[in-house]
């Protein structure tokens, strides 16, 4: 077995990088960002990891499902955010 180790040493100069302050950056490759862009933000209040994932069916009626996946990638993490948000501002009686 060889024990050569496949990891590259990082190229990164980290002296420049830690030395440089806002006005150093160069964020010419990046878009302004606008409010229309804002609008369109997603809050996660507090997003907890579960590991307790389950595999459930639901019945949902198709617009709002249709609804979600226009939101894009990611709608059905969304989904449960907006179930864990109601079911944390309802305690159980």
């Amino acid at each position: 077995m060889n024990n050569k180790s496949i990891s590259k040493k990082s190229e990164t100069n980290f002296e420049k990088l830690h030395s440089m302050t806002d006005e150093d950056i160069d964020f010419t490759d990046l878009p302004e960002t606008t409010p229309e862009m804002w609008e369109k933000g997603f809050v996660r209040k507090g997003t907890k990891s579960v590991a307790n994932d389950s595999s459930e069916t639901l019945t949902i009626d198709r617009d709002i499902i249709e609804f979600f996946k226009s939101q894009g990638r990611g709608y059905q993490k969304k989904i449960n955010q907006l179930l864990r948000e109601y079911m944390e501002s309802h305690p159980a009686k």
